[in-house]
């Protein structure tokens, strides 16, 4: 498409008219929370130049884009940012057009995508499900076709776990790929940006063309290790048949990855006090009942627990990268369970069990979405650095 554009075959005005029309269409998702038509039609009639020529960007609402509202999904903020985000200033300079800011669990501090001022966000699958989170408006649009690219943020899977609920691709790039400066922090030791959209290779070039990342080159056959600890196999019997399937097409060995309730902890205890400490002096009143209760919680977390964590942290990415010399890629389900309905309790638990790892080793994870008759279901894999996971990725998308 970009290509298409800068060729002078493709007008940038239509693509972006056609986006805009197609938010209005999913409006029901409550996937966009501002559309800024007359900014985006301004500048698709500006006709861009560069890597991501004309291309339609949604861009999480907790991520800075100056003259549009930064309010973060929260009642207890109401205002206009007043300069762009640095990944917002790179998506301007790669020629992308921002449309609008998508739906965030609020402040990002959920994974379900039910919590914010102007309601939840629905799966476009099954509008009675939930679409994950905290990127959750990113996810849904692109599974609606209304953007084929979406920025987002992933501090413990909010990228890859709407990415695999609504049936998208999702990439977090190791850390620091994406700059965060202009991103309301959740936890600085595992925030990091992401991409969703309907490819691998596209979210390959999107992030090559917002970094310094060349695209991967082309690979042979990959080792591919499977995760054999049994937490990572309590999936339920919908994601079980997809990922079965999947992994029968595919050469694997089995393969341990570090201690499942040390990843849990590490991540808990690195996460909440981190939280606490952006929230600190904030009047948390008007936050959703849920993310008052996780800083409420966060709180009693004693200072030894997270330095511990961040000694652990540093423990669990050596390992970690010591699999990761042995083996291309580990392969794990994103997500143990189908996209569950807006009304379902102690859901979390289950969400966020598998994708906590990449965030505190920092490695770079995809998740790419498994042939399913029902569900979307995803696949997640990591790998020790950008390029092999994006040929890992993308050998793994053309074989499935």
């Amino acid at each position: 498409m970009a290509a298409a554009v800068r060729a002078g075959e493709l007008d940038p005005v239509e693509l972006v008219e056609q986006a805009l029309q197609r938010a209005t269409d999913a409006a029901k998702l409550n996937a966009i929370v501002h559309l800024d038509a007359d900014g985006a039609r301004e500048a698709a009639r500006q006709v861009p130049h560069g890597p991501l020529a004309g291309i339609p960007v949604l861009v999480k609402e907790i991520i800075e884009v100056e003259g549009l509202p930064y309010r973060c999904g929260s009642a207890s903020m109401h205002g206009v940012a007043t300069r762009d985000a640095e990944v917002v200033r790179r998506l301007r300079a790669a020629g992308a057009v921002i449309i609008g800011l998508s739906h965030s669990h609020e402040f990002a501090y959920g994974c379900t995508g039910t919590s914010n001022r102007v309601g939840p966000c629905l799966n476009p699958h099954d509008l009675s499900r939930m679409t994950g989170g905290s990127s959750a408006g990113a996810g849904a649009a692109v599974a609606a076709g209304v953007v084929p690219l979406a920025i987002g943020t992933d501090t413990a899977g909010s990228v890859r776990t709407p990415a695999a609920l609504c049936g998208v691709v999702g990439y977090k790039p190791a850390r620091d790929t994406l700059p965060v400066n202009g991103v309301f922090p959740l936890a600085q030791s595992l925030d990091h940006v992401g991409v969703l959209t309907t490819s691998v290779a596209d979210a390959v070039y999107a992030t090559s063309a917002l970094s310094d990342e060349p695209t991967a080159p082309t690979a042979g056959t990959p080792r591919l290790g499977v995760a054999a600890n049994p937490e990572y196999r309590d999936y339920d019997p919908e994601v079980g048949e997809a990922w079965s399937r999947a992994i029968g097409r595919l050469e694997t060995v089995e393969v341990e990855l570090p201690d499942w309730a040390a990843t849990l902890r590490t991540g808990l205890d690195l996460q909440g006090p981190e939280a606490v400490a952006n929230h600190i002096g904030r009047s948390t009143e008007d936050y959703q009942p849920d993310v008052q209760l996780r800083l409420r919680e966060a709180a009693e977390v004693p200072a030894w627990r997270y330095v511990q964590a961040r000694a652990e942290a540093a423990d669990l990415t050596a390992q970690l990268a010591e699999l990761l010399d042995q083996v291309d890629a580990v392969l794990l389900p994103t997500v143990p369970i189908v996209a569950p309905l807006l009304d379902a309790a102690d859901v979390r638990a289950r969400l966020l069990r598998n994708v906590r790892l990449a965030n505190i080793a920092g490695f770079p994870a995809f998740s790419i979405p498994l042939p399913t008759t029902g569900l979307p279901v995803g696949l997640q894999l990591i790998a020790r650095d950008n390029q092999k996971a994006s040929a890992v990725a993308a050998w793994i998308e053309s074989q499935l």
